[in-house]
């Protein structure tokens, strides 16, 4: 896969993150100027987890993003349905509970979450709505959600110069990094074609989620989005 498409294809984007696991956070790193870093901070501030909760961290890949929430005291389940990043995240940190799982069919009970969050990850979801909806439904009354993704630089200028980065430096700084670049190719594109800040705000309370409210992370390259499950 190395277009993006509105219509993806489960397996085809499993196959690509299998693909690209082994290296996948040090190329993160390297293509977001080591921002990746900061937004995984301010992901975990922002969910604010306290000892003895139970959190789901969807579309963990490796457990990376997992780590954090381990280390407050949460009981954290980090869950992707790449196989590939779950194996590579299992030698990384075998502490921790890597589950497989399809982010439209969460296998797990209803209401059982306190903390929900993903990052990075919805926009490569099939139906990124059925899994806003999901998230719902694994989350208890008053449980709260975090989702952290891509989104569009709110000054002008500076998303020209984005778009072009994307567009331009990001393939050949993958070629160099990473185990496929092709896969990188998809992911500037999904990026593009990504809603802005409103509209993603709008389609969490479509799903169900209440007190919806955002935050731009280094100029609207990412936002976070919460919600709070009624």
């Amino acid at each position: 896969m190395t277009r993006a498409s509105l219509d993806k294809q489960p397996q085809e984007v499993a196959t690509m993150f299998d693909g690209v696991a082994a290296k996948y956070d040090l190329t993160n790193d390297v293509l977001s100027l080591g921002q990746a870093r900061l937004w995984r901070k301010a992901v975990a501030r922002a969910l604010d987890v306290r000892p003895g909760e139970r959190v789901l961290d969807l579309a963990a890949g490796t457990g990376t993003s997992s780590l954090p929430f381990a280390a407050a005291g949460a009981y954290v389940v980090p869950c992707d349905f790449s196989l590939g990043m779950l194996r590579e995240g299992k030698r990384r940190h075998p502490q921790l509970p890597l589950t497989a799982g399809d982010a439209t069919r969460l296998p797990f009970a209803d209401g059982v979450f306190d903390a929900v969050t993903i990052s990075f990850g919805l926009r490569n979801v099939h139906d990124p709505d059925a899994g806003l909806r999901e998230l719902l439904r694994v989350t208890r009354p008053g449980g709260r959600l975090v989702v952290c993704e891509f989104s569009h630089p709110t000054w002008r200028p500076f998303r020209t110069v984005y778009t072009e980065y994307l567009m331009r430096a990001l393939p050949p700084i993958a070629t160099a990094v990473s185990s496929n670049p092709d896969a990188y190719v998809y992911l500037a594109e999904s990026i593009r074609v990504w809603p802005d800040q409103p509209r993603l705000a709008a389609r969490l309370g479509q799903a169900g989620w209440t007190k919806v409210a955002w935050r731009n992370l280094t100029g609207g390259i990412a936002a976070l989005h919460r919600g709070v499950k009624p």
